[in-house]
């Protein structure tokens, strides 16, 4: 039986663009699945389709038991959305922000200044909360639009990168909701570019590139595809890195991964595959040592999702087009139109 979000085949163009390209997904209900790819992978793309917000050439989806293209309205209604980018009114204080969208949900004037007061406690707004919200920062403005998409408690979320532009002590806040509605049943499709976030919410993660699902799996499983350890080492000279990636080289791991190391100039760092634990790292440090390396810092750790990344995609996941920032024309005018035709 497919999940609360269910995609097929998804396919969506955008001019010679092809941001989706066969893109399938399938969420279990009371779960969340993190959406990961580089900049221009197609993830907005993917979130815009599911919530009703453009129409894909072709493919079916299904979010919460309704079809997306043959009832939007009712998939509307039964979704919430935070999209990468504030939406607030500017020229309405916080609290009038919440109560408004309370209100557009149908709950009475009452109800809707409770939730609104509850929401700027919890997002820790309530000092400006009878400030007009064109005076907010730009961090203050993106946990307001991220409260108005709790005022209601959907059956499922969608949130697009939402903590870009949070700081730690406001990311570790919204952790904490997103588990409490999790653990309140709520289904939730998590896209972002910190990837520990990612690693720390997401029960299972799909990478997408190019507009294709190119791994799926738990954090655990696609580590475990880049392969097992990682010996790091950090040289105290920017003279030491050739000859300390010559001794890594003759250490690392058999397979794809063989003799692939990763080097840092500027921090002196220097990162290769391996087999073989703590033994291993304590013949590493032998080798450096008679070389005459001098270390400023030596580790063996697990791989982690920016590992997976560099593996799958060849980049990290903050390189790329923005796939929310310069579009096309023709996918300009597209997302326009989709946003007319999803308030009639």
């Amino acid at each position: 039986m497919p999940g609360a979000i269910y995609a097929e085949g998804l396919v969506k163009t955008f001019g010679e663009v092809r941001a989706l390209d066969g893109v399938d997904l399938d969420v279990p209900e009371g779960t969340v699945l993190g959406l990961l790819g580089p900049n221009g992978a197609g993830k907005t793309t993917a979130v815009r389709v599911l919530t009703t917000l453009l129409r894909p050439d072709s493919g079916r989806a299904v979010v919460a038991g309704v079809d997306v293209l043959q009832n939007p309205n009712e998939v509307r209604r039964s979704i919430g959305l935070s999209g990468q980018f504030a939406a607030v009114d500017e020229y309405l204080t916080g609290r009038e922000n919440l109560q408004m969208v309370g209100r557009l949900y149908q709950m009475n004037a009452k109800a809707a200044k409770v939730r609104a007061g509850e929401l700027l406690e919890r997002f820790n707004l309530a000092d400006a909360a009878d400030r007009p919200a064109k005076t907010y920062s730009g961090g203050m403005r993106r946990r307001l639009d991220l409260a108005a998409a709790l005022v209601v408690s959907p059956p499922v979320m969608f949130m697009d990168e939402p903590t870009t532009g949070l700081d730690p002590r406001n990311r570790q806040a919204l952790w904490e909701v997103i588990k409490e509605l999790v653990g309140g049943g709520t289904t939730l499709l998590l896209t972002t570019q910190y990837l520990e976030e990612a690693d720390h919410l997401a029960d299972n993660i799909c990478v997408v590139d190019h507009g294709k699902v190119i791994a799926r799996g738990t954090a655990d499983q696609l580590k475990a595809r880049t392969g097992g350890e990682r010996v790091e080492v950090v040289v105290h000279r920017p003279d030491e890195i050739a000859p300390a990636r010559d001794i890594l080289r003759r250490f690392g791991a058999e397979g794809p991964a063989a003799g692939d190391i990763a080097v840092e100039d500027h921090t002196r760092r220097l990162t290769v595959p391996v087999t073989g634990g703590a033994k291993l790292l304590a013949e590493v440090i032998r080798e450096l040592d008679a070389a005459g390396i001098e270390i400023d810092d030596i580790g063996l750790r697990r791989p982690t999702l920016d590992d997976v990344f560099i593996s799958l995609t060849g980049r990290h996941a903050e390189q790329g087009a923005e796939d929310g920032g310069e579009v096309p024309a023709a996918r300009q005018g597209e997302d326009r139109k989709a946003g007319k035709e999803a308030v009639k």
